[in-house]
């Protein structure tokens, strides 16, 4: 990625305090050094690993006295001066293009608006289908003996694993969590294991909680085996890799309320449709890693197992898949969180659970009912998150603890150990969670809501109420940015793409953000996408000051991460939905609750990532900036930040992901937009407005994710 502080072509002026590099060369763009204690913008310093930038920083300090003279090129050099840098000849080359694009765009359409001319109606061939399948779901052969028996299998399966843990007791299924994460992942987690699984109960959630673990278990076991397939396809071969990175793309970014609607029209409302929602939405992390892992194999163990004549199937089995367990583990890890985030999206097609209880307490805006059965989905999450990781990072080793038996026998031990307790549950009678045992949150909860409501929505002296707040969100930031994009001419929206992706990535890069753009367009949902695209950079942004500044702060303090960590873990794990009914209550109905239910979503990914990113910051070079007398500021602007550099880039994106897809969900709340459209759809049956909208929605994923993320450069190459 070019730098935009490019040095000045006829050196250095006096009074700027930037003294030249004293040996070597002339730079390249974007690596002129800062001395540390100048006088330059935050942000502009630039980008050194290791100790190279202190050694430049070293250098420019040392060289504060009058500097040495340098030759001034003549006025006829210093175009071809800027020529050498690559953004320049970019910016060269889309000028030239807008001054023969432009002229030709705006003589035939004015209008800031998507030409009609260029639009292609697709609701008819949609509603055609549509039409098709609601006319042979009960007769066609395609529907009774294929998708019938996969949703036959799906509803046994899914009652097998609920009627065993109902079998087990709470006691024996509490026993058998607790062994298992301490066999798993030590001591310390068991006992997180056994405290979450008792919560559940002393919530009054016990069963709903097993009928969601029950659909999860069922759903993560079909997500780990698709995911396997496709990622050891990916893995084995580039052809493959490169055509699924799109399907895979597809299947994240496209909103579940999207494809709930086609779901529903094949399977019907029930189990078998919310399990096949849940697969497509946490399948493809698990495909991404595992083909991660298989094309990251030591390429020497690789060429030994080949010397000593292994076949391919060999290979695999014997290398590849071993070398490859962190990242498999990793991907199972990834796949039973994204499945415990789908749980109240599919309850909204019949999953039933906790996730029923969830989007049920949202039509009432019911904050304690909401809360009482969003945390047991928080400490099911926790609970295996910490033993998949534990999983993953003793892959290969035998786990350590107070186990007096190792291997086989540990298992069969655990085995039995849950087996007594369930058979003396049974016996005591105790299958299910005691009504006595329960503690009631949803009152204490409603009348704090109530209380905060009372005393901070409106009337709050000096710096006014939420009500307020929201009021002026929208009116000075919401509808100007809105406004704005949907006055400026299409083709000057694509040429803003198209220069942005190509300034920090490739021609591909630039290529695939504007199509993605123009696809909006010829979908017929230019305005609508506008709308929701003003939203997300909006919340983007507050998103990105309060994340990365938080960030900050928690990598310069150990002790401040150590106390967020658990409420970045309860905000990354509680259901979407659990944050709209606390918003709407506060915020009112509108644009802004789900841009307050976006930043709250997106905070903790921002915030973990750039935390991160400064941590990982090579320490001699923070030792060399302080040998210099460097302050916190200045080894904070001019040596850390530079540094992690990536990690933020990383942070933008991630925090662009996860905002788009809740102010998606915003649609619940009127946020309007393409995600009304999308909720509408699903409501009504209308399958032409649901997965146009769907589809718009992923070319603006795409396209924000070309935007945020700087593609790698062939070595060699120019982009």
């Amino acid at each position: 990625m070019t730098s935009s502080t490019a040095p000045h072509p006829i050196g250095p002026e006096p009074g700027r305090g930037t003294a030249p590099h004293p040996t070597g060369p002339e730079p390249g763009p974007g690596t002129a050094p800062h001395p540390i204690g100048t006088h330059t913008a935050p942000g502009t310093a630039p980008h050194h690993t290791g100790t190279q930038a202190t050694t430049h920083a070293t250098q420019a300090t040392c060289a504060h006295a009058a500097p040495a003279a340098t030759p001034v090129p003549s006025t006829a050099a210093a175009p071809r001066a800027w020529l050498r840098y690559p953004a320049v000849r970019k910016l060269l080359v889309l000028a030239v293009l807008a001054a023969v694009l432009v002229p030709v765009a705006h003589s035939r359409w004015t209008s800031g608006s998507w030409p009609h001319a260029l639009t292609v109606d697709v609701s008819g061939p949609l509603g055609d289908a549509s039409d098709w399948i609601i006319d042979n779901r009960d007769s066609h052969p395609v529907f009774l003996y294929f998708f019938g028996h996969i949703s036959n299998a799906i509803i046994v399966a899914v009652r097998a694993v609920y009627l065993s843990l109902l079998a087990l007791g709470w006691a024996g299924t509490t026993a058998a969590a607790t062994l298992l994460a301490g066999r798993v992942a030590g001591a310390r987690v068991a006992a997180v294991a056994a405290g979450s699984f008792a919560a559940c109960g002393l919530l009054g959630m016990w069963v709903p909680t097993m009928q969601t673990l029950a659909l999860m278990a069922v759903a993560v076991t079909a997500s780990v085996l698709v995911g396997g397939v496709l990622g050891l396809a990916g893995g084995l071969s580039r052809r493959t890799h490169r055509a699924l990175r799109p399907v895979l793309d597809t299947m994240q970014v496209l909103p579940a309320f999207a494809y709930l609607l086609p779901v529903v029209m094949v399977f019907g409302i029930g189990v078998p449709g919310a399990v096949l929602a849940t697969v497509v939405y946490a399948a493809p992390p698990m495909a991404r890693l595992t083909a991660l892992g298989l094309r990251q194999a030591d390429p020497g163990v690789l060429e030994a197992v080949t010397s000593l004549g292994a076949t391919g199937r060999q290979r695999l089995l014997t290398a590849r898949l071993p070398l490859a367990r962190r990242e498999l583990l990793l991907g199972v890890n990834q796949a039973i969180m994204m499945a415990l985030s789908m749980a109240v999206i599919a309850s909204v097609i019949g999953g039933g659970g906790l996730g029923d209880q969830v989007y049920q307490a949202l039509s009432t805006v019911d904050v304690g009912r909401a809360l009482t059965a969003g945390i047991p989905i928080v400490l099911l999450a926790v609970v295996l998150d910490r033993t998949t990781s534990a999983a993953g990072e003793r892959a290969g080793a035998e786990p350590t603890g107070p186990w007096p038996l190792r291997g086989l026998p540990a298992w069969a031990g655990a085995a039995l150990i849950t087996a007594v307790v369930a058979l003396a549950g049974r016996a005591a009678g105790a299958l299910s969670w005691p009504d006595g045992w329960t503690v009631a949150i949803a009152e204490p909860v409603n009348q704090g809501k109530e209380w905060m409501v009372d005393h901070l929505y409106s009337g709050v002296p000096a710096i006014g109420g939420t009500a307020d707040w929201a009021s002026a969100y929208v009116t000075w930031v919401l509808n100007p940015l809105r406004d704005g994009l949907q006055a400026l001419p299409w083709w000057a929206v694509l040429l803003v793409v198209a220069a942005t992706a190509w300034l920090i990535g490739t021609w591909g890069t630039a290529l695939t953000a504007t199509c993605a753009m123009a696809a909006i367009g010829v979908l017929g949902v230019w305005e609508p996408s506008m709308d929701t695209l003003s939203q997300v950079l909006a919340a983007v942004a507050v998103t990105l000051l309060l994340g990365i500044a938080i960030g900050i702060a928690a990598a310069r303090a150990p002790r401040l991460e150590r106390s967020l960590r658990p409420v970045l873990d309860v905000c990354q794990t509680m259901p979407q939905f659990v944050y709209l009914i606390p918003v709407v209550a506060l915020f009112g109905v509108g644009r802004a609750p789900a841009a307050a239910a976006a930043i709250v979503y997106a905070l903790p990914a921002v915030i973990r990532i750039t935390t991160q990113g400064l941590r990982q910051v090579d320490p001699s070079a923070l030792e060399s900036a302080r040998s210099l007398g460097a302050t916190p500021a200045q080894q904070l602007w001019q040596v850390q930040l530079p540094l992690a550099r990536p990690a933020l880039l990383l942070a933008v994106n991630q925090g662009v992901v996860l905002v788009l897809a809740v102010v998606i969900i915003g649609g619940l709340v009127g946020s309007g937009a393409l995600g009304y459209d999308v909720v509408y759809g699903l409501a009504q049956g209308d399958l032409a407005t649901g997965l146009v909208a769907g589809a718009a929605i992923v070319c603006l994923g795409l396209m924000l994710d070309r935007v945020t993320q700087p593609t790698a450069r062939r070595p060699g190459k120019e982009a």
